[in-house]
């Protein structure tokens, strides 16, 4: 049982080390471009949902 244990602590180690390494590394203007691009895709893919009902059905209306 205790080899289970250490590995549980090893693997949230590594993970917690990863993640704030990572976080270091982040600077803020790339924290922007990110979220800002994010935003944007989000936004284009909701245009683009709404886009495709309004055509479906005014083709629907169009065939029988």
């Amino acid at each position: 049982m205790q080899t289970h244990s250490f590995a549980n602590s090893t693997l949230v180690g590594t993970l917690g080390g990863t993640t704030l390494t990572i976080l270091v590394n982040i600077s803020s203007a790339d924290l922007l471009k990110t979220t800002l691009l994010a935003a944007i895709g989000a936004v284009v893919s909701f245009g683009v949902t709404l886009g495709l009902k309004f055509a479906i059905r005014k083709i629907k209306k169009i065939l029988p």
